[in-house]
């Protein structure tokens, strides 16, 4: 909801409009029948500036109409919908400033057809709700668009982290300790660290950790592993260094009250793997391995571990730079989850750049093309605990193909959930100059499709569902041939 001093600003902006459109007015039309500006008039219009008692007697007369026309706060039926959406949530939950939106504007867009753009906007309310899209994935939603719209690269976070760095004497690699994270925020911040037995409750056992701000006390799940410990806490360092006050005070999820906790909450997990991956050095290895001619996944897998026992770590931190340092636009990150015990695999993470690229989650409970890479490592993942490889993935339908890399974990979170994480790359003239291995005769071309019921691959073998989303759309694609036909012979 927009604040009331807004509201009033904006209700009165859109009835000056309606009075002057219905005399088809132009703003230089009043311009010249008040002798106000036509700039004036036009931040007036768009909920900008509120004129004053004598200026409004002045427009009032000019337009024929009386005072209380223009300074009434109830709106006529034609402008009804505005009001819907002015004293709703929308303005407060929708971001708009993040991607260059101007309220005002906005608002004079839907003063224009109010009721077709309430229409639109009760449309997209429903196919929500259809989907089962509630407030927490409409934010996540907002999320990703954001990091694409940016390519997910933030060099103000960088610059910082590095600065951090710097003046604390950090080496940004591998040997970074979870000691000397802890220590910083208990001398610098003035936090409380306390490893915490959450198991002897049975809701809390899944819980990370939980943030006190009331005493600065920082309780850890005393089941996490040293990589989950040091993420914990570099992103705690984040939320401090960066001033983000609104914030999560618990990870995982169990609760947000706005989306800037969730935007803060995204700058803070950056920060801290600027802090775990050095941008500098990960170019410079990621320089040597496009420059390689062959593919090999055990050379791959020692470049993870170079930088980090977390491979979920290094994949999503290549995606920081893949675009602004190699010019790699056009890629996504998937990370897959799937039970023991259950063939059902799903979509945790993902992030497409440039566009939404080929595979892409969905919320219809189609099943997921078996032959993608990160699909595959699940299936054959033991009991060792990781599986590195990579394919040439060509959509046939779309006529596209990618570079996939692709690691999975064996239950790496102990919640009984294997993870497979995979980045993938578009294939064109520019990629394939600039990775080398691209070319690879150990790289296998696989036709795959998106899900199973949208696929035209015949005799696959591991289908898990009949094509019937492709056979409708074939059926009507025949049918609209059938009926031009129908409409020629009768002409």
């Amino acid at each position: 909801m927009i604040a009331e001093s807004d509201y009033i600003r904006v209700v009165f902006g859109l009835k000056l409009k309606q009075q002057r459109q219905k005399k088809n007015w132009s703003l230089q039309d009043l311009a010249t029948k008040t002798g106000l500006s036509k700039s004036y008039l036009n931040e007036i219009e768009n909920g900008k500036k509120y004129p004053k008692h004598d200026k409004i007697v002045h427009l009032s007369n000019a337009l024929s109409c009386t005072f209380d026309d223009l300074v009434s706060s109830k709106l006529d039926k034609t402008l009804t919908p505005i009001n819907e959406i002015l004293q709703s949530d929308f303005f407060k939950e929708v971001p708009l400033d993040l991607f260059g939106i101007n309220k005002n504007n906005l608002i004079s867009i839907i003063s224009d057809a109010p009721k077709k753009v309430t229409a639109f906007i009760n449309a997209l309310i429903e196919i929500s709700q259809n989907y089962n899209l509630g407030k927490e994935r409409f934010y996540f939603a907002v999320m990703r668009s954001f990091q694409e719209l940016y390519d997910n690269y933030f060099p103000d976070i960088e610059e910082t982290s590095v600065q951090f760095a710097k003046e604390n004497n950090l080496e940004l690699n591998k040997e970074l300790q979870t000691e000397t994270l802890g220590n910083l925020l208990e001398e610098k911040f003035g936090y409380e660290i306390r490893s915490e037995n959450f198991s002897q409750d049975e809701t809390l056992n899944k819980l990370r950790s939980l943030f006190v701000p009331e005493k600065k006390l920082l309780l850890l799940n005393e089941r996490l592993d040293k990589n989950q410990k040091i993420f914990i806490l570099a992103k705690e360092i984040g939320f401090n260094v960066l001033k983000l006050n609104l914030r999560p005070n618990t990870y995982s999820w169990l609760d947000f009250g706005s989306f800037e906790e969730i935007l803060n909450n995204f700058y803070a997990s950056y920060f801290a793997g600027c802090l775990l991956i050095s941008k500098k050095e990960l170019i410079e290895k990621v320089s040597d391995l496009f420059y390689q001619k062959e593919w090999n996944a055990d050379h791959f897998e020692k470049l993870i571990d170079h930088f980090t026992d977390s491979p979920e770590t290094f994949y999503y931190r290549l995606t920081n730079i893949l675009s602004s340092e190699f010019g790699v636009k056009d890629l996504f990150y998937l990370c897959f989850i799937k039970k023991d015990g259950s063939d059902k695999i799903s979509i945790l993470k993902e992030l497409h750049l440039n566009h939404q690229q080929a595979p892409h989650a969905n919320a219809t409970n189609e099943h997921y093309c078996r032959r993608w890479i990160a699909v595959k490592n699940l299936d054959h993942l033991q009991e060792s605990g990781s599986l590195t490889s990579a394919q040439i993935s060509h959509y046939k339908d779309q006529g596209v193909s990618y570079l996939v890399i692709s690691t999975s974990q064996k239950n790496p979170f102990a919640d009984g959930s294997n993870r497979s994480y995979c980045l993938g790359i578009l294939l064109n003239n520019q990629t394939i100059k600039k990775i080398n291995f691209a070319r690879s005769s150990f790289l296998k071309t696989i036709e795959v499709g998106v899900t199973c019921e949208s696929c035209s691959i015949t005799n696959c073998e591991v289908r898990q569902a009949p094509p019937v989303r492709l056979e409708k759309e074939l059926f009507n694609l025949r049918m609209k041939r059938a009926v031009e036909k129908l409409r020629k012979d009768i002409i």
